[in-house]
C-alpha cells in the first residue's frame, strides 16, 4: 500500500477543537474565561457553591440549547421554554448539548420507571401483537388510558348534509376503581369536621377553612341546601349526601354566584390531587392524618383492568412483566422468538440491557418514578443515551456518581469513558476523587463559595491538580482514619421482620446514642430499611433527598422561618405591624410586586428581566425602608450573609435570640456565605440539601435519619459535616445515616451493611459492627472498599 509522501494541508474544520468561554458572569462567576477541549472528558471541581453549575449548566449548556431552539419556527418556539442569553462575552465552538441532571423525576402517581423510559410503550406493542387472548391495540394495555364508549348522530358535511348514526369505542387498560394509580384513598371524616357542632358553630377542622371565608365555609352554611344551625350528626340521609358527595351546583351567597360541591370531591381536588411534597407543612400534616392509602382491591396494585391482566404471552401478563426485576425481564424477552416483531424485540432488549449495564437491573418497570433517589433518577435518564448513534455532541452530567457505592462508581466511569470514546465531549460536575481521576482535563473553581468563589483556580491535568495549591488539590488524597474508640450505645431501636420492597424478614437492632451508618450497594435495601422500617413519629426526624420546592420569591430567610422573628423585631422597635417587612405582603414595592425585577414577556423570545426602577431591586416600598433596626433597613438585612447576620442579631440593639438560633444552625451546616435574600432557585444541589438539614435540626427529635447528606459536598466540606454529626450525637441525639462516602463510614461508631447485591440479590444484613471490624474482616464489598480507602 503506497502512502503519499506529501501530507495534505490540515483542514480548517479540524482547528475547532475547543469550546471557548470568555467573560462569563452568570450568578457568582467573576469574568471567567476557560478553554475546554472537545472530544475529551472534562471534570469541573470546587467546593459547593463555587460556581461549577453556573459555568457548565447555566452558561455552556444553556446557550447551546437556546441556539438549537432558535432554529425552530417562531410558532414552535412559542410552545418551548424560553431562556435569555447567558451573561458572557464570547462563547465559541459549542456543540449540541444533552443535559443529564439530578432533577428528581416527577412524583405524579401515574409515572413509573417504565413510562418515564420507552420500555412500557414497547412492551404494550409487544403484548398487543402476541398476547392471547387478543384484547385490542397497545392502548388496551396502558393504565393511563381509560376505556371510552360513545354513540349518537353525527352530521357529515358532504354534498347533502346528512345525519349518520355512529358509535365509537376505545379500549384502555386503566383500572376503573383506582384510575390507574394502584392505590385507593379513604378519607377519615372525623379529621374534616366535628359532627357534634353545626356549621354555624365552626364544625370544620380543615386547616385554612376560616368561618368567614366565602369560598369554603360560608358556601356550605349559606347554600340553602343544608341547615347551618343543626349539628352534623343530626343531618338526614339526603342532607348528608348533599354535604359529602353532591355534584358541583351553582348557588347564590349574598348575591354572588358560587359553586357548591360535596366536601369529599372538594378536598380531593384542592388537596389530594397535588404532589404531597409541594404542600405547605401544616396542610401536608393534615393530609397524612386524614387520608389513608391502601392497595386497590380490584387490580391488586397493578393499575390495570381485568382485560389487560388476562392477556398473556406464555404465562406472563403485562402486569407480571412490569413487576419483574428488569434483569429478569431482559432474560424473558430474549427467550421470545417471533420474526413478525423482530425489530421491536431488538429495541426492547437494547433498552432493558442498558438498564442492567448502568446498574439499575434491580428496578422494576412498575416502580413509581417519584420513589427513585436522585442518583437513580439520573441514571434512568442516561438509559436513552447509551445506545445512541449520535457523536460530536456535548454530554453534561451533574454528579453522576451520587447515590452510588464505591463498587458501582467504576462502572459509571466506564460509561462516561465510552461516551467520550464515541467522539463526544463529556462535561462532568463532580466531587468524588475516583471520577476526577479519569478526567483528561480538570477545571477547578473557587477558592470559596458564593461571593468568595466564581474564579478559575486551576486548569489542566489531574496530576497538575494534585500538585497544585487549591482546596481540591490539597484534599484530593485525603483519607480518614478509622476511629480508635467508638461510643457505647445508650439503647437500641428494634426492627423485626422488615419486608418492605426487597428486604427479607430483616431483624436488626439499631443502636441509639451513637453515629450509626447504613451502607450497601445501590438497591441493596438501605432506604427500605431506614425509611420503611424505622417508625416515623414522635422523636424521629427524617431528612430525605426530596427536592426543595421554591419560586424566585423564596429565599433562605423565608424557607427556614428566619424572616418571622426578623419582621417582629423590626415591627417592635418601630411600632408598626410585621406585615410591612414582607416583600410578599404589605411592604412590597407596588411596581414589581416585591420581586425586585420587572419581567417583560416577549412571546417565543426570551423574556427580559429589568431591575425595578422604583425600588432599585430592593423589593420594598420606600416608606418601609425608612424603618431601621440596629442602623439597618430590612433590604440591607436581607442582603447580609448568614455569618454577618449571625453577628448582627447576636448582640446590641438588634439582638434577636430566635433569629440568632436559626442563623447558628445555617452556619453549622456550612452555609455561612449564603445571603439571606438569595432566591432558592439559584442554590446548588448541595446547598439545598444542607438548607433542609438546618431546618430539620430545629425539630425536637431524639433520632435523626439522614439520607446521603454528603450529596453535592466537596471533599473539604465533608469534614465540616462530620463535625456537625458529632455535635448532634454529643448533644444526646441518635444519628442514623444512609451513606456511601468512605469518610463517613470510617467516622461511624457502628455500621450496618446490607447486601450482598442489589434487588433480589440484596435485602439481607451482611455485617453489623464497628468500622475497624469491617475493615479487618473484609467480608463484604463495603469492607473491601473501606479497607482500600483507609489503607488497611
Amino acid at each position: 500500500m503506497s502512502t503519499d509522501p506529501q501530507s495534505p494541508a490540515p483542514n480548517v474544520a479540524d482547528s475547532h477543537a475547543l469550546i471557548r468561554v470568555h467573560g462569563a458572569r452568570v450568578n457568582n462567576l467573576k469574568d471567567v474565561s476557560v478553554e475546554i477541549p472537545k472530544r475529551r472528558l472534562t471534570v469541573f471541581t470546587g467546593v459547593s457553591g463555587s460556581g461549577k453549575s453556573s459555568l457548565v449548566f447555566n452558561t455552556i449548556a444553556a446557550e447551546s440549547q437556546r441556539l438549537i431552539n432558535e432554529t425552530y419556527s417562531a410558532f414552535v418556539q412559542g410552545f418551548m421554554p424560553t431562556s435569555a442569553r447567558p451573561e458572557v462575552d464570547v462563547l465559541e465552538g459549542l456543540t449540541t448539548a444533552i443535559i443529564v441532571d439530578q432533577q428528581r423525576m416527577g412524583a405524579d402517581p401515574r409515572s413509573t420507571v417504565g413510562t418515564a423510559t420507552d420500555a412500557n410503550a414497547m412492551l404494550r406493542i409487544l403484548f398487543s401483537r402476541l398476547g392471547k387472548p387478543h384484547i385490542g391495540p397497545p392502548s388496551a394495555y396502558s393504565f393511563n388510558t381509560a376505556s371510552v364508549r360513545a354513540s349518537g348522530a353525527i352530521t357529515v358535511e358532504r354534498g347533502n348534509k346528512k345525519a349518520v348514526k355512529a358509535t365509537f369505542n376505545r379500549t384502555g387498560g386503566m383500572c376503573t376503581r383506582c384510575e390507574g394509580r394502584g392505590t385507593v384513598s379513604d378519607i377519615d371524616l372525623t379529621q374534616l369536621y366535628d359532627d357534634s357542632k353545626s356549621l354555624a358553630e365552626g364544625a370544620f377542622t380543615i386547616p385554612g377553612w376560616k368561618s368567614d371565608s366565602f369560598w369554603t365555609v360560608r358556601v356550605y352554611a349559606e347554600s340553602g341546601l343544608l341547615d347551618p344551625d343543626k349539628p352534623i350528626r343530626d343531618f338526614t340521609e339526603k342532607e348528608m349526601r348533599d354535604f359529602l358527595h353532591r355534584e358541583p351546583t351553582k348557588v347564590k351567597v349574598e348575591g354572588v354566584n358560587l359553586t357548591y360541591e360535596g366536601l369529599i370531591p372538594k378536598i380531593q381536588k384542592s388537596m389530594l390531587s397535588k404532589d404531597k411534597e409541594a404542600l405547605q407543612p401544616h396542610i401536608r400534616a393534615f393530609v397524612e392524618r386524614a387520608v389513608t392509602f391502601t392497595t386497590c382491591p380490584e387490580c391488586d396494585g397493578t393499575r390495570l383492568s381485568e382485560g389487560a391482566r388476562s392477556s398473556k404471552i406464555g404465562r406472563l401478563s403485562i402486569a407480571d412483566a412490569c413487576a419483574m426485576e428488569i434483569r429478569d425481564l431482559a432474560a424473558w424477552v430474549r427467550g421470545i422468538e417471533e420474526p413478525s416483531v423482530a425489530p421491536l424485540l431488538t429495541a426492547l432488549r437494547q433498552t432493558l440491557d442498558s438498564f442492567v449495564e448502568i446498574g439499575l437491573g434491580y428496578l422494576a418497570l412498575d416502580r413509581p418514578s417519584g420513589t427513585l433517589s436522585g442518583g437513580e433518577a439520573q441514571r434512568v435518564k442516561m438509559v436513552r443515551h447509551l445506545g445512541s448513534a449520535l457523536t460530536d455532541t456535548t454530554y453534561v452530567f451533574d454528579e453522576p456518581t451520587s447515590g452510588l457505592h464505591p463498587h458501582d462508581i467504576s462502572r459509571m466511569n466506564d460509561l462516561l469513558l465510552r461516551l467520550r470514546d464515541k467522539g463526544n465531549t463529556v462535561l462532568v460536575v463532580e466531587h468524588k476523587p475516583q471520577t476526577i481521576a479519569i478526567a483528561d482535563h480538570v477545571v477547578d473553581l473557587g477558592p470559596g463559595a458564593g461571593s468568595a468563589g466564581g474564579t478559575v483556580c486551576f486548569e489542566g491535568t489531574v496530576e497538575g491538580l494534585r500538585a497544585g495549591d487549591t482546596v481540591t488539590g490539597r484534599h484530593f488524597d485525603d483519607r480518614a482514619a478509622v476511629k480508635e474508640t467508638v461510643r457505647k450505645p445508650s439503647g437500641v431501636l428494634e426492627i423485626r421482620g422488615a419486608t418492605s420492597h426487597n428486604l427479607r424478614s430483616v431483624d436488626v437492632d439499631i443502636p441509639l446514642g451513637v453515629l450509626c451508618v447504613v451502607t450497601g450497594v445501590a438497591g441493596s435495601g438501605k432506604s427500605s430499611l431506614v425509611h420503611g422500617s424505622i417508625p416515623s413519629g414522635e422523636g424521629v426526624v427524617s431528612v430525605d433527598q426530596g427536592a426543595i420546592k421554591g419560586s424566585r420569591r423564596s429565599n433562605p430567610a423565608t424557607y427556614t422561618g428566619l424572616l418571622d422573628p426578623i419582621r417582629k423585631a423590626f415591627a417592635k422597635v418601630n411600632g408598626v405591624k410585621p406585615a410591612l417587612f414582607s416583600a410578599n405582603s404589605e411592604g412590597a414595592c407596588p411596581t414589581c410586586n416585591g420581586v425586585g425585577v420587572v419581567y417583560t414577556d416577549l412571546a417565543m423570545m426570551a423574556g427580559v428581566a429589568i431591575p425595578c426602577e422604583e425600588c432599585e431591586g430592593k423589593r420594598f416600598q420606600a416608606s418601609v425602608l425608612e424603618y431601621h433596626l440596629g442602623g439597618r433597613d430590612i433590604s440591607e438585612v436581607l442582603a447580609m450573609s448568614v455569618s454577618e447576620a449571625e453577628e448582627f442579631f447576636g448582640e446590641g440593639e438588634a439582638r434577636t435570640p430566635a433569629a440568632h438560633r436559626i442563623l447558628q444552625r445555617l452556619a453549622d451546616v456550612g452555609l455561612g456565605y449564603l445571603s439571606l435574600g438569595q432566591p432558592l432557585t439559584t442554590l446548588s444541589g448541595g446547598e439545598r440539601q444542607r438548607l433542609r438539614l438546618a431546618t430539620h435540626m430545629a425539630e425536637k427529635g431524639g433520632v435523626y435519619v439522614l439520607d446521603e447528606p454528603t450529596t453535592g459536598l466537596h471533599l473539604a466540606d465533608v469534614e465540616q459535616l462530620l463535625g456537625l454529626l458529632d455535635r448532634l450525637v454529643d448533644s444526646g441525639k441518635s444519628v442514623v445515616v444512609v451513606e456511601h462516602h468512605p469518610a463517613v463510614m470510617a467516622h461511624a461508631d457502628w455500621i450496618i451493611d446490607l447486601g450482598p447485591g442489589a434487588g433480589h440479590d440484596g435485602g439481607r444484613i451482611v455485617f453489623e459492627g464497628t468500622p475497624a471490624d469491617l475493615v479487618a474482616a473484609r467480608s463484604t464489598l463495603t469492607g473491601e472498599h473501606l479497607a482500600a480507602y483507609v489503607g488497611g
